[in-house]
């Protein structure tokens, strides 16, 4: 592959006269252009993008980067093409980072944005990286959160209503005819698990009622801990006719714990997760599951940034999207 020293070596003419060619600077004579542009296209010379984002005036190297905690979570997937297709829209690019709930791994990823000098950051948090935080905000780096919001700290934020999803899925298999529901959540201090816990007390409330709470537990957000809780709770001597997952990796889990002990859906017991999957439609039965809008977040996660970055000082906004019940054949 030709380089710019190739090039000026063939034009006779130094490496930052080609370079003024190339990014199409005024202040170069057109015959020197000319055989400029006769090497590149005779060597076949292709302009590194990247490098040319070094080097605009603007001050911007329109580069965003992205921090997400479970690249595994199909729900991060929808997430990171919203982000990525939002950016290249707009003639960005996209760094992506996975710190799979590891907060050394987040933290050393913001320091390795913040080196690689991206105009702005987009985080889904967790409360361990909360001081990293307030020190990007403090260093005025533009920000938005996603999915999950950080207690007293003003920034921008995209995120779905989960207390009102979670809600409308317990409803749902109230109106069923279920009273011992269970609630499997994630993480117990991630705001999103409280917020899902929030909506399943909700709901019982609202229909009165009484709250069980042997029938509530927590684990790490991975499919283990959803196979793990749901055969604890499956086992019991009373135990629950309808399970609410906290995410669609729990909800994986306990589907196969279901298959496992040899209970069918939804006559034994009935289950609805929290995020639907590309996959939902085609288990047997297919799915009941709240669904998130991922993509739409990344999207407006990114245009909620470039907004920031063109302007610093305004008010910090927060967009709430609405979450989806689908219906399908497990409650």
């Amino acid at each position: 592959m030709a380089s710019l020293k190739d090039v000026a070596q063939k034009a006779n003419v130094s490496i930052t006269t080609v370079s003024r060619v190339i990014n199409n600077n005024k202040n170069v004579n057109p015959d020197t252009r000319r055989i400029v542009l006769k090497a590149v296209k005779e060597l076949d010379f292709r302009p590194s993008k990247f490098a040319q984002r070094l080097r605009v005036k603007s001050g911007k190297r329109k580069l965003v980067g992205l921090i997400v905690p479970d690249i595994q979570n199909p729900f991060y997937v929808d997430v990171v093409r919203g982000v990525e297709d939002m950016v290249y829209a707009n003639d960005y690019a996209v760094i992506m980072c996975n710190f799979a709930q590891d907060e050394k791994k987040a933290s050393l990823y913001i320091d390795i944005m913040r080196a690689e000098g991206v105009d702005g950051l987009i985080i889904a948090p967790t409360i361990h990286i909360v001081g990293k935080i307030k020190e990007l905000i403090k260093n005025a780096l533009p920000i938005v959160l996603i999915d999950r919001g950080i207690p007293g700290i003003d920034v921008d934020m995209v995120e779905v209503d989960n207390r009102k999803g979670a809600s409308n899925a317990v409803e749902l298999l109230i109106s069923k005819g279920h009273k011992r529901i269970a609630y499997i959540g994630g993480i117990k201090e991630i705001p999103t698990s409280k917020l899902r816990y929030q909506g399943y007390l909700d709901a019982h409330k609202k229909y009165k009622i009484k709250v069980d709470k042997d029938l509530i537990e927590f684990g790490n957000s991975k499919s283990e801990s959803g196979r793990i809780i749901s055969e604890k709770l499956l086992s019991k001597k009373n135990r629950p006719t309808a399970l609410f997952c906290g995410n669609n990796l729990i909800t994986l889990g306990a589907l196969e714990t279901i298959h496992n002990l040899g209970l069918k859906i939804p006559s034994d017991v009935a289950i609805v997760g929290f995020d639907d999957m590309p996959w939902s439609i085609s288990l047997n039965p297919p799915l009941t599951a709240i669904f998130q809008p991922g993509y739409e977040i990344g999207r407006s996660a990114v245009r909620m940034l470039l907004d920031r970055i063109d302007e610093p000082n305004k008010t910090c906004a927060k967009v709430t999207l609405k979450t989806q019940l689908i219906e399908r054949k497990t409650t």
